[in-house]
């Protein structure tokens, strides 16, 4: 007697998987976001009147030193999450958005993106 054909779980993936090259740059970009100091500042920058902030205004929320915060930055800048320009004394930063975008784009639902519900 044959036993009758077992019904998928669950519907197949349907997305390729990230590559591996990929998923180990996105990991340094994560590992950049992966301090409270660091995802604070990027969200003051974020959050900026006309999109930018001054060095001199992302040292005032933090009990941190200039030099720590200027390192903070540098992480964020190297991982491509912010850039900057430096404009007489101070240095302005804003945020990279493809790479915001890059990184939300990662935990979309295809349901929310398709518009189902």
């Amino acid at each position: 007697m044959s036993k009758p054909p077992v019904a998928a779980c669950c519907t197949p993936l349907t997305e390729a998987l990230m590559a591996e090259a990929e998923a180990a740059e996105l990991a340094k970009v994560f590992k950049a976001l992966a301090d409270p100091v660091r995802l604070r500042l990027l969200n003051l920058i974020a959050a900026s009147e006309g999109g930018e902030a001054c060095v001199c205004d992302l040292t005032v929320p933090f009990e941190l030193s200039a030099p720590t915060i200027s390192h903070h930055l540098k992480v964020l800048r190297q991982a491509g999450l912010i850039d900057c320009e430096r404009r007489g004394t101070w240095v302005y930063y804003w945020t990279n958005p493809e790479a915001l975008t890059r990184l939300s784009g990662l935990f979309a639902s295809p349901a929310l993106t398709s518009g189902a519900v």
